[in-house]
């Protein structure tokens, strides 16, 4: 075996990102960047030193390996700073990625040299008994796994329990899997009891068939959960706006479970304590967006003008920003400027080929009920719900357009249109009843 075999035998051997199988879809990594900026930089962030090694590989693999090895050193000294401590098994990833960089650079002898630290480490903090890896590895890659690979949620969560069961006492990793396997809002919701509700309880579990206190007792524990909700609002407004700061899914309990009205005024609140922060601008953009774009019939000119300005201040921040934001950004121009609204949706057509295909049945079903709704351009409205039901994807987006193809037959409005969605249906060997029945 020649020897330049045997060292990408050993590279292949490591525990790294580079080995990792991390799913990359390369349009996605600006945003990726975006994301792990936003969760913070201060040194207080237990997660610092992932963070600069999965903010490394991302940049090598958009081309700037000067970037990757800079931030995996930054990784290093952070481990070793917040350790307190020169080595230990925590700098088992970062020596790998950084003898996979330099191999890749072809500097081999700085590979091996990292290549030697790795075996060093290993020797010296070797896996406990009933596991392949030592926790903090097992640990890393479940955190990169939960932040990076969304297809990988499952494995990162058995990672991450794997690692606790070894070293119970790390609290960080406790949190993160918690957070990991909370299935939804909801469940979370389930688990807000006040002290006053355990007489209600109890009752209701006494007298199974008076629905009377089972109402009572669902009024109680919504109020309850409305004074928690409240609390913690206040809390989070004091503290520094990251992506773990919690304003996010707070607002989205409150646009789901209390008050549209309230979640604004939340965010609001945000934006003025938290006036430069991106991060609250997205959030609070969210939030008056949403209130907007639902059944209102008539929104507030005022408040479409300040959500507009502030989807236009959250785009320009986020370079990479997501198609969604786009999308909302082009819907909102559309309550006040269908020109604009149109020029946005033509540009991330004009882009479509950098989508997957999920992302295109989105653009696809968004565009046609713009064109529906906006330009009442029924026939155009109908030929992009077509391209996005072609997709042959599986999507709630693919679904409403062929519900919506469904309830033009349904109306029966014009023969010929009708007769060419029964086709397009056909040759999709799609039922003209499916597209109800799965949505």
């Amino acid at each position: 075996m020649s020897s330049a075999q045997s060292l990408e035998d050993k590279l292949e051997a490591l525990q790294s990102h580079f080995t990792w199988e991390l799913q990359l879809r390369r349009p996605n990594l600006s945003c990726e960047l975006n994301i792990l900026q936003d969760i913070g930089s201060d040194e207080g962030n237990v997660w610092l030193g992932h963070i600069y090694n999965l903010l490394g590989f991302i940049q090598y693999k958009l081309g700037s390996s000067k970037d990757a090895l800079n931030l995996f050193n930054r990784a290093a000294e952070t481990f070793q700073r917040q350790k307190n401590a020169d080595e230990g098994p925590w700098l088992m990833v970062n020596f790998g990625n950084l003898a996979w960089l330099h191999h890749l650079l072809g500097e081999d002898e700085k590979s091996e040299d990292y290549l030697s630290k790795v075996d060093g480490l290993m020797r010296k903090y070797p896996a406990p008994p009933g596991l392949e890896r030592h926790p903090e590895v097992l640990a890393e890659q479940a955190w990169t796994l939960m932040m990076f690979d969304k297809e990988k949620q499952q494995q990162a969560a058995e990672l991450f329990q794997r690692a606790i069961q070894m070293q119970p006492d790390i609290v960080e990793w406790q949190s993160s899997y918690a957070i990991l396997t909370a299935e939804n809002l909801d469940e979370k919701i389930k688990k807000l009891f006040a002290d006053r509700l355990e007489e209600l309880r109890s009752a209701k579990e006494r007298d199974p068939g008076n629905l009377c206190i089972a109402a009572l007792y669902l009024e109680a524990k919504a109020a309850s959960i409305k004074h928690e909700a409240r609390e913690l609002a206040e809390k989070i407004l004091e503290r520094p706006m990251n992506n773990y700061c919690g304003i996010d899914p707070l607002l989205s309990l409150y646009r789901k479970h209390i008050s549209v009205n309230e979640a604004v005024e939340i965010a609001t609140e945000a934006l003025r304590r938290h006036p430069d922060s991106r991060y609250v601008k997205r959030s609070a953009a969210k939030c008056y967006s949403s209130k907007i774009l639902s059944h209102c019939t008539n929104p507030d000119p005022r408040r479409i003008k300040e959500a507009i300005s502030l989807w236009e201040e959250v785009v320009a921040a986020y370079p990479e920003s997501s198609l969604q934001e786009k999308i909302t950004l082009a819907d909102l121009q559309a309550k006040r400027d269908k020109e604009k609204a149109g020029q946005i949706y033509k540009e991330l057509l004009e882009q479509r080929e950098d989508l997957d295909p999920a992302g295109k049945q989105m653009l696809y079903n968004f565009y046609a009920k713009h064109l529906y709704f906006s330009g009442n351009e029924t026939c155009r409205s109908i030929e992009y719900h077509m391209k996005a039901a072609e997709i042959q994807e599986t999507s709630k987006y693919r679904q409403k357009s062929l519900r919506e193809l469904e309830k033009t037959l349904k109306r029966n409005t014009d023969p010929e249109m009708c007769q060419e969605i029964k086709e397009f249906l056909e040759n999709l060997n799609i039922q003209a009843s499916e597209s109800v029945s799965q949505d």
